[in-house]
């Protein structure tokens, strides 16, 4: 049996009940794909990652891929190989390209939607099928050569790369000191050392193309200091014939010189990569425009996308599979019988941490998933508007908001609680490789590290998402907000936890006006600041991505609750009876059992000082 537990009930929920998908398929840019092709596309695509995607999960982390230091080349799992040919054999992934490249538009909705049961199911199939998306962001910024390059990268079903950070540099990408030299002919040479590269080597694509941010050398007036320094660059593994795709046979001067040893997520080989070491590493920059950490850009907002959703999408599996063995695992009495010592021995699903334990999972299972969607639709809002030749500006900045919430908040509530609830449920059973749990709980925790730790997500959210924004797409969200709370929503039914979600507004508004004072006391500009006050806006940005987090979580399980409830008025069926009182009992929970906590959050944030920052290293 496979280890995966889709929920492909609640993903077409919250596409056709809660956010109306339905009203935009079938329209505009997306009118080859009604609401029936969506519903048969996430059908499908659950069936293939059940059946033949998930069957080599567990067997490629056991038996990972080798590395051959000599030919510096990888070999691997012959399961996985496996499954990974089944998906790109299946051509979902050109849901994500143009039409130029052979794809069919969709909306980012469905494709997040669907890719959920992918990233559940063997999480590194998806990276390493990273060709075809990039391959968009090769023909979007590209000149006709580099969009002739993005068209046999999805011919012949190449692998990708993107290329950012080296061994000294980490997270500071603009201290990259890997260098790109102009030749005669156009081409550039790269030199410098690379790490962390996912996907950057295997045996199952012919060729990768590295996306590669490097420094130039020699051209006046770019190549400076910091990431507006930076160029992208695209540099094979072979050299290929330019116009037909073929490869010429002879191998490029890019070379793995090392794939990293971690804690989960083994199959996904996680690669040192050297340019320009013993042969030429050539290359072409993207666009003969020297704008590289914005074209890169494009790659990381994806990337952090599907983080958060791969995130999101272990958690539902995780919190699944401890709901299973739950309801079937039988140890003591009901609490109500415990001095009894003949009572009947009831499954633990009767007992109360175990039931607080599962609508825990449940809740943030379902509210992460809901997060992700909802983002995805003014993902889904900006693709209608600029097809139409409207102003998308407010649907991109609260994409461009909700982005760090669902990379930064979603991957570190996914990790906590797969540890500390999904295996906690099966006891010291969960601590052993007999279920799949313990697998989650390695390959999760890179989520909250690649594509920007959690501390660079609240940096990001609150500097460039809240600040650079002047508040618009944060004012537009805690509108919505205010608007439900202050509603009728549930018909009575959720007074209460309206009263919760308007209080926990409440609650964020006066953390992000504490951290505004904060920032605006550091302006060495002001006579009577103190610039080290920015040392506390620093001790609460990573805060910001929880309490956002929190509080639009809440909202969008109190919105799904509505719907429940309207639903609930009316005939349904004994399953879906169940599943819309669980939609009601778990937005109830959250809004009782987490939303209060903001509350405390507000007491640090607003007497946070900056004696930490002057204690000395010593004290550590």
């Amino acid at each position: 049996m496979s280890h995966y537990k889709s929920n492909l009930r609640d993903v077409e929920f919250n596409m056709f009940e809660l956010f109306n998908r339905q009203d935009v398929l079938g329209t505009g840019p997306f009118e080859e794909v009604d609401a029936d092709t969506a519903k048969s596309i996430l059908t499908e695509i659950d069936r293939i990652a059940r059946e033949d995607l998930a069957a080599s999960f567990e067997d490629a982390d056991r038996n990972p891929p080798v590395y051959d230091p000599a030919a510096k080349t990888v070999t691997m799992n012959p399961a996985f190989a496996k499954s990974y040919k089944a998906w790109m054999d299946a051509e979902w992934w050109r849901l994500q390209i143009p039409e130029e490249l052979g794809g069919q538009v969709a909306p980012a909705s469905l494709i997040w939607g669907s890719a959920e049961f992918v990233l559940g199911a063997n999480p590194a199939i998806w990276m390493y099928a990273c060709g075809p998306a990039f391959a968009r962001i090769v023909f979007e910024n590209g000149i006709d050569r580099d969009k002739t390059i993005a068209r046999h990268m999805v011919d012949r079903s190449w692998g990708a790369t993107m290329v950012l950070t080296e061994p000294d540099a980490g997270s500071d990408v603009g201290a990259g000191r890997t260098k790109a030299f102009p030749n005669e002919d156009g081409s550039w040479n790269i030199e410098g050392v690379k790490r962390f590269i996912t996907s950057g080597e295997h045996d199952m694509a012919e060729n990768i193309m590295h996306l590669v941010l490097a420094r130039p050398v020699g051209v006046e007036g770019v190549g400076g200091p910091g990431t507006k320094g930076l160029s992208l660059f695209l540099v094979p593994k072979f050299h290929f014939d330019h116009e037909t795709g073929e490869l010429t046979g002879e191998r490029n001067g890019a070379y793995v010189t090392n794939v990293e040893k971690k804690m989960g997520l083994k199959v996904s080989t996680t690669c040192e990569v050297t340019f320009g070491d013993g042969a030429p590493a050539q290359g072409w920059l993207l666009g003969e425009v020297h704008d590289g950490i914005n074209q890169m850009f494009r790659v990381i907002e994806n990337a952090r996308m599907f983080v958060g959703l791969k995130a999101a999408s272990t958690l539902s599996s995780g919190y699944l599979n401890a709901l299973e063995y739950a309801k079937e695992r039988v140890q003591g009495a009901d609490l109500t019988q415990a001095s009894d010592k003949a009572a009947p021995r009831v499954t633990i699903t009767h007992h109360p941490d175990v039931r607080r334990s599962l609508m825990t999972q449940k809740a943030y299972a379902e509210g992460l998933r809901s997060l992700a969607m909802y983002t995805s639709t003014w993902q889904d809002d900006v693709i209608i508007k600029q097809a139409a030749g409207e102003d998308a500006s407010l649907s991109e900045s609260i994409n461009d908001l909700l982005l760090p919430l669902v990379k930064g908040y979603g991957s570190e509530r996914s990790w906590v609680l797969l540890g500390t609830e999904s295996l906690q449920t099966f006891g010291g059973s969960g601590f052993l490789q007999d279920y799949p749990v313990e697998q989650y709980v390695r390959d999760a925790k890179i989520d909250t590290l690649y594509e920007g730790t959690t501390a660079i997500q609240g940096q990001d959210l609150f500097f460039r998402k809240i600040v650079k924004d002047k508040g618009v797409a944060l004012g537009y969200l805690s509108e919505q907000v205010n608007a439900f709370a202050e509603g009728d929503a549930g018909n009575g039914r959720l007074k209460v936890e309206r009263e919760l979600l308007k209080q926990g507004l409440d609650d964020a508004t006066a953390i992000i006006g504490a951290v505004f004072t904060d920032l605006m006391s550091s302006n060495p500009a002001d006579e009577k600041g103190d610039l080290k006050n920015i040392y506390k806006v620093g001790l609460n940005t990573t805060r910001l991505v929880y309490v956002l987090g929190d509080l639009t979580v809440a909202w969008l399980l109190l919105r799904g609750a509505e719907v429940a409830l309207e639903k609930l008025g009316g005939e349904v069926s004994a399953s879906d009876k169940s599943f819309y009182e669980g939609k009601v009992a778990a937005a109830q929970f959250f809004a009782r059992n987490v939303l209060p906590q903001l509350a405390g959050e507000r007491a640090i944030a607003e007497n946070i000082d900056g004696s930490l920052m002057e204690l000395d290293e010593s004290a550590f």
